[in-house]
């Protein structure tokens, strides 16, 4: 029985290192996702059989919990718009990291003296900190992108506070560990509320535009701490998908403050989002605005067209729009590219996903590092929805919040138009300067409305 539950654990890690290989393109994303679920599939199933666990009494609760969640799960995945995607995904993640918390919890309640050796009870204590960290941290994540909360809450000595309190949580784990297996259950239950209270400490003041970074941060942090729950339950399983899921979600942060240009340590303590909202650069210039009709015009006689789509594309579901766009100007010889930025959106990959829904072909979808050259020699640049990915401040004021960032060169184009809903500041509350820039056009409206006009337009041109 042994090695048959042995062979099966390998197998679902297999399955879930295919899976997320199969992730890495858009093309093969949902057959790695559905590789990867089976092998999920395979892990619980056999986790059922597991000699370790025949005498437990409650897989009536354990498989109404499977029901109940499984069902939550499907109904929301069917009901959640892809622009509530983001929060959808932090409030996932964080229910990972809780469930890793709470094993961590169980294991060292019913822990007893000389059962467990001081570096597997030391995975243990680190696991459940990191996952209670993960866990509130994602659910202050989920509330600020979902609205029900501000994007930043400061208050005085907030670091201080919050250096205190990550302190006396080492302190009480090290006190664990020191009690050799005899662990003082309110000493635990305190040692599980301050980790979830620097969970929110930490992500409270972080800005919204830092989210896509947090989220994917805390993603990282929730498949490590269920890595080390399988290295103290001594369950392959979950070894190997924590270590994937921790080492993928490292990796996708590292990458994501790269495209920022902005160390991880700037993004969780600098305050960025709240230092940035509300303060105003000062700019030259004015907001011009042009009329649907005028910018089809220019867009059909166009040679090259690259279109940057941003979150407010995905709030006013114009992706289609944008596509039977695309369509039309393709049908009159207009070459047309779609530029990516890293961060675009509140989470990674977030446009890729939103085009791909409509049917857009990813030959002619590109990252910033492959399309940024071409702006040049194109002749409009239709922004729609973003913001800070497209200011050329952050490249010639070293005082701006985004100084240094790597944007796409929308403003190189000779012509841009932007699609906006209004003429206040982005997400993060900087002022864009491309917006006043001599060479570009402001569109005014929601995204599938404005589409619409440029449609009707170039129709009309015939």
């Amino acid at each position: 029985m042994g090695f048959v539950i042995n062979l099966a654990y390998f197998a679902a890690a297999v399955l879930f290192i295919i899976g997320l290989k199969q992730m890495a393109s858009p093309v093969t994303a949902r057959r790695g996702i559905i590789w990867a679920g089976v092998g999920m599939v395979v892990a619980t199933l056999v986790t059922f059989v597991h000699p370790e666990i025949q005498g437990l009494t409650n897989y009536i609760l354990i498989v109404l919990a499977i029901g109940l969640g499984g069902g939550l799960a499907w109904w929301s995945g069917k009901r959640v718009p892809m622009t509530d995607m983001p929060q959808m995904i932090a409030l996932y993640n964080g229910m990972g990291g809780g469930a890793a918390a709470g094993i961590a919890a169980i294991t060292l309640m019913q822990l007893k003296p000389g059962e467990m050796s001081l570096i597997v009870q030391s995975l243990a204590v680190l696991g459940g900190l990191i996952g209670a960290v993960a866990f509130s941290g994602s659910l202050i994540a989920f509330a600020k992108l979902q609205g029900i909360m501000k994007k930043t809450f400061r208050f005085g000595a907030q670091q201080a506070v919050n250096l205190g309190v990550f302190a006396l949580t080492l302190l009480l784990g090290g006190w664990i560990l020191a009690s050799g297996g005899d662990v003082n259950v309110w000493v635990l239950l305190a040692f599980f509320v301050l980790a979830l209270v620097f969970g929110v400490l930490m992500t409270l003041p972080i800005g919204g535009a830092d989210m896509p970074v947090v989220i994917s941060l805390y993603n990282a942090l929730t498949g490590l701490a269920v890595g080390f729950k399988g290295f103290v339950l001594d369950n392959p399983a979950m070894m190997i998908a924590g270590i994937v899921v921790g080492a993928a979600g490292t990796l996708l942060t590292q990458l994501m403050a790269k495209a920022m240009n902005r160390p991880i340590s700037n993004v969780l303590f600098s305050q960025f989002g709240a230092a940035s909202e509300g303060q105003d650069a000062e700019v030259t210039g004015s907001m011009k605005e042009i009329e649907g009709a005028d910018a089809a015009v220019m867009m059909a006689f166009a040679e090259k067209v690259i279109i940057i789509p941003g979150y407010g594309m995905a709030v006013a579901q114009a992706q289609h729009k944008i596509w039977e766009l695309t369509q039309l100007l393709q049908e009159r010889g207009v070459t047309v590219k779609f530029a990516i930025h890293p961060v675009a959106g509140r989470m990674p990959g977030h446009m890729n996903v939103l085009l791909a829904e409509a049917g857009v072909p990813y030959d002619i979808i590109y990252d910033l590092d492959e399309i940024n050259n071409e702006f040049k020699t194109a002749d409009v640049a239709l922004v729609i929805g973003a913001n800070d990915v497209v200011n050329p401040i952050a490249r010639s004021n070293p005082e701006s919040p985004i100084y240094g960032m790597p944007i796409l060169n929308a403003d190189y184009a000779k012509n841009v138009i932007v699609i906006k809903r209004g003429k206040g500041a982005g997400f993060s509350g900087i002022e864009n300067h491309l917006f006043y820039a001599d060479n570009t056009r402001m569109l005014y409206g929601d995204g599938q409305k404005a589409a619409a006009e440029l449609i009707s337009g170039i129709k009309e041109i015939g």
